[in-house]
């Protein structure tokens, strides 16, 4: 896939770019997430179908890198590969580990916390899809309208679990009602579009983060109040993925993510 090439004025591009970044980002660090529960999810057809979802998330942001290749920022792979945490700008919520301990060796996964990020980002990122589909820029508005087609069914999946374990045993309510908590907390920048936040919908890129997030939690609303829960308190930003603060976590699995292709970039994957 490749766009025409149309000459932009330097402070658009650059916004365009930083989008592209949040957005490929996010995506990346989100599927690498979602393949470390390979075999480990809680039944045979949800491993088939999580991996389903993973490698369709590879693939969008993919086809963001893509479009950052076609801007002239550097090749895909090296771009989902090569650099460091401080250039990235995923957001905190999709770099958090899910949970303690190793894939290989002693992986101590939270399924309830794996559920409700899951849920969370993935209605934020239906919304964020929904405005593009009306970007100025038609690339991403294209690209928006093809990934919001496989986005229905992941939303619809994991909207699935959210409710049935919310609506499940006491033991299952009391992990999730845990893991609401504990993923509010990071949802501080989900939304931020990072230091271009006034350019970018000045430019009918993408809604304003306001507007964004509004919308995302007028549709979590109708969720909670259908299974009789309370709406979390969201917290504001501590750290800005947009603006490469980050944690550790994420210098782990990028350590993880980069190891085969640094042994030589210039082999073709």
């Amino acid at each position: 896939m490749s766009h025409e090439q149309v000459e932009l004025a330097p402070e658009y591009k650059e916004a365009i770019t930083s989008l592209l970044f949040q957005l490929a980002d996010d995506d990346f660090l989100f599927a690498y997430r979602g393949s470390e529960w390979l075999g480990l999810a809680p039944h045979i057809e949800e491993d088939v179908a999580y991996s389903s979802i993973s490698q369709d998330t590879m693939g969008h942001a993919a086809v963001y890198y893509q479009l950052l290749e076609e801007l002239g920022c550097g090749k895909v792979d090296d771009l989902a590969h090569l650099r460091p945490s401080s250039e990235r700008k995923n957001s905190i919520l999709v770099e958090r580990a899910n949970g303690s301990g190793t894939y290989m060796e002693r992986p101590q996964y939270d399924w309830a916390f794996t559920v409700v990020r899951n849920y969370f980002y993935t209605l934020a990122k239906k919304v964020k899809v929904n405005a593009l589909q009306h970007s100025s820029y038609t690339p991403i508005a294209e690209i928006a309208t093809r990934i919001g087609i496989e986005l229905h069914y992941h939303l619809l999946h994991w909207k699935t679990w959210f409710v049935q374990l919310l609506s499940s045993t006491e033991d299952a309510k009391v992990r999730m009602k845990q893991a609401i908590d504990q993923v509010a907390k990071d949802t501080g920048d989900l939304f931020s579009l990072g230091k271009y936040d006034e350019l970018l919908p000045s430019a009918n890129v993408i809604d304003s983060s306001t507007t964004l997030r509004t919308s995302w939690i007028a549709e979590l609303e109708v969720v909670f109040n259908s299974i009789q829960l309370p709406i979390p308190a969201f917290s504001d930003i501590s750290l800005n993925g947009r603006n490469g603060e980050h944690t550790p976590d994420l210098d782990a699995a990028l350590s993880t993510l980069r190891e085969v292709y640094a042994i030589d970039p210039h082999t073709l994957w």
